[in-house]
């Protein structure tokens, strides 16, 4: 049996320090490193980018969209890269978004979590924006077979606040009450629970209570986007403990060659101190 997510991304950090890489093949990056846009050239970045961080940092995040839009044969070359960071030893994020009801969130569950899916990663990224309980067969996959969920928040993105800052009749944000409800899923939970929140970087004092949470937060925007240490600070405060800042261009763009892109993912997660979940 696999041990559980909160277990093991614990674990990943105490070893490996608190940080996450993104695996962000754009096509500018491609180009900037002299390969052809297309589904070779996809699959040497995301080879590079395993033998460069995948024995070094806790997690790794692939950003799915950049594989997808190079149809079946960029699915595949993300098949292989999942498979490839798993022998390495780093956990992966999987930076899927996905929201939707009733079956067909079960079927992205059973896609990106399910146990025998060339697809499915040690966690992965979902929107709360149907209703959190139209994530629970996301959810619930993920517990049962010791895999996590990253649930959006309050991200970076400007058009964010018009519905994560808006509030109910008893002056609850949005963002607080998924705050709320990832930290109903993690109670009693030991180390940490399954259920993360991704939490920008760069969004500023959040007024968000987040002391029942139990989980991890991944907080994007941290290096190329602005934000820094003290960024880190202002935004989360007491559960910076439990914040894994992530990490993509500011790193990505040190390549193709191994050496340089290890040394600037090993820089980044240095300058992140003794902070760990």
């Amino acid at each position: 049996m696999r041990a559980p997510f909160g277990a093991r991304i614990t674990t990943a950090v105490s070893l490996r320090g608190p940080l996450c890489v993104g695996i962000d093949p754009h096509p500018s990056l491609l180009e900037q490193w002299g390969l052809p846009v297309d589904a070779t050239g996809l699959e040497a970045f995301a080879m590079t980018c395993v033998e460069a961080f995948g024995g070094e940092v806790a997690v790794v995040k692939p950003q799915s969209a950049f594989f997808e839009a190079h149809g079946s044969a960029g699915v595949a070359v993300l098949e292989r890269l999942i498979a490839a960071c798993r022998e390495s030893g780093a956990l992966v994020l999987l930076d899927v978004k996905r929201g939707d009801i009733g079956s067909t969130m079960s079927a992205y569950a059973q896609a990106y979590l399910g146990e025998g899916s060339p697809l499915a990663a040690d966690a992965i990224t979902v929107s709360p924006y149907l209703g959190f309980g139209s994530l629970d067969p996301a959810l619930d996959l993920a517990e049962k077979y010791g895999r996590g969920v990253f649930v959006l928040a309050l991200t970076s993105n400007k058009e964010g606040p018009q519905v994560q800052r808006a509030q109910d009749a008893n002056g609850v944000s949005v963002a607080q009450a998924v705050v709320d409800e990832a930290a109903t899923r993690n109670a009693g939970a030991s180390p940490l629970g399954p259920v993360g929140l991704v939490i920008g970087a760069t969004v500023g004092r959040t007024g968000l209570d987040l002391s029942a949470l139990n989980g991890t937060i991944l907080a994007p925007g941290f290096g190329a986007q602005g934000a820094g240490l003290a960024e880190l600070r202002t935004v989360f405060g007491p559960s910076l403990k439990h914040v894994l800042p992530t990490s993509s261009r500011d790193i990505l763009r040190h390549g193709p060659d191994v050496t340089t892109l290890r040394d600037a993912a090993l820089r980044v997660r240095d300058s992140l101190g003794a902070h760990a979940i």
